[in-house]
């Protein structure tokens, strides 16, 4: 009889301590853009803020595109950091829910929002509006790329042209300034990438703006060019399994960080506000056939 007593108690104190354990872990997905290393040296700071905020294990998870979905499914995370697109197709297909959008810094700029910038060579006198890119060799990021791809493919449908069938080739490079060398190198007709990727890489001495043309160039108050919708900054999400009394203390801690926290600082953020409308999201699936309605 006092073995099996001791039996039980040591498996209560086994469950209650794996329990505590689970409790005290939080995990958070970030998308990788550029590796996984790259993503650690940005929001490992973030992560150890909101440990001791939280008195919990903050852990960052670097994933692929392909891997974010399977995470959320099989619980691999509690949070989740994608770009406004996969956010959606998360949210219609497994429940998930925005709790904070990101305010990005880029060149000294606090931003809620971006877009896509469809560009060509300012040497190449056959292409001057969306029209002139059929026949054309058009390079972009990846298909599950927003900034990169999405935004531009949307702009492109709304004016009657289908990329697949009215230009000479898509070609998908992977990174962002990929693409601009591309175009640079005369490889590319023309292409397109999210905006501030031009005015980050001529801050960084690798390209002039003067060797670039943009092609339907919006107006408006937004610090960088663009030729596409604005559309939200990247949300960070809750999975449909992780409380909202967890959720809500993240919420709380990140709308705690300033821009001179070394967590905004490494992050090259401002900091964090109250969930933005995706819906205009939504609706460049809906109208693509992609993501959540494809």
């Amino acid at each position: 009889m006092k073995q099996r007593l001791l039996i039980m108690f040591a498996l209560l104190f086994f469950f209650c301590t794996s329990s505590a354990q689970a409790t005290d872990s939080v995990k958070i997905g970030v998308l990788t853009k550029n590796g996984p290393a790259k993503v650690m040296k940005k929001w490992t700071a973030t992560g150890k803020y909101l440990s001791a905020k939280l008195g919990k294990n903050v852990e960052i998870v670097p994933l692929d595109f392909d891997k974010v979905n399977p995470a959320i499914k099989e619980n691999k995370v509690d949070f989740f950091l994608v770009n406004s697109s996969m956010f959606v197709t998360a949210k219609v297909k497994l429940g998930a829910t925005a709790i904070a959008t990101m305010i990005n810094s880029r060149q000294g700029q606090a931003l809620k929002s971006f877009g896509g910038v469809i560009l060509t060579s300012a040497y190449n006198d056959s292409i001057n509006t969306l029209a002139d890119l059929k026949g054309k060799t058009f390079i972009s990021v990846k298909k599950s790329s927003f900034g990169g791809w999405q935004m531009a493919y949307k702009t492109l449908k709304d004016a009657g042209i289908d990329p697949f069938k009215d230009f000479a080739k898509v070609v998908f490079a992977g990174k962002h300034d990929n693409v601009i060398f591309a175009i640079q190198n005369g490889q590319a007709d023309a292409g397109t990438v999210r905006t501030d990727t031009l005015e980050r890489m001529l801050a960084g001495g690798s390209i002039s703006m003067e060797d670039f043309k943009i092609i339907n160039e919006q107006n408006s108050t937004f610090p960088f060019v663009y030729s596409t919708t604005l559309y939200p900054e990247w949300p960070l999400a809750k999975t449909a399994k992780t409380s909202e009394a967890l959720a809500q203390e993240v919420v709380d801690a990140l709308k705690q960080i300033k821009k001179d926290n070394p967590a905004a600082r490494k992050a090259r953020i401002v900091g964090w506000s109250d969930p933005l409308d995706y819906s205009k999201v939504e609706e460049l699936q809906k109208a693509l056939g992609i993501g959540a309605y494809k």
